[in-house]
């Protein structure tokens, strides 16, 4: 069973996938790059900008499906220079201060819109 996350407060998929699926009590959002909900790309900002962007998407994506950033279990970062690492590390710090989930971090040679950080996750859903 499965059901599809679908919500105006985040921004909609830019091609053939969901925002996120709930299945057996675990929530799998898409990777969200600096777009914001109405569609702005902001892709062209720094990648600290780029950043809290993206985890606020999240955090929106958490709300809509009844969770928040203390039930993340594991996340994936993409990032297009590894040189940015320290900057998105330390706000993404700010978002998981306590008991902070399992994470990769993998260097790319690109993301969509010309993003410089993508972040997808995978969260337990409280009910």
């Amino acid at each position: 069973m499965k059901n599809i996350i679908k919500t105006d407060i985040a921004p909609k998929a830019i091609g053939p996938y969901s925002q996120g699926v709930i299945s057996n009590g675990f929530i799998f959002l898409s990777g969200q790059i600096a777009i914001t909900a109405n569609g702005e790309v902001l892709t062209d900002r720094s990648v600290a900008e780029q950043t809290e962007l993206v985890l606020e998407n999240i955090g929106a994506l958490l709300r809509i499906s009844c969770c928040s950033y203390e039930k993340v279990v594991k996340t994936t970062i993409f990032l297009t220079d590894m040189n940015d690492f320290t900057t998105v590390n330390e706000i993404y710090g700010t978002y998981f201060k306590d008991d902070p989930p399992a994470r990769s971090t993998v260097a790319v040679a690109a993301l969509p819109r010309g993003a410089k950080v993508e972040i997808e996750c995978i969260a337990v859903q409280v009910l």
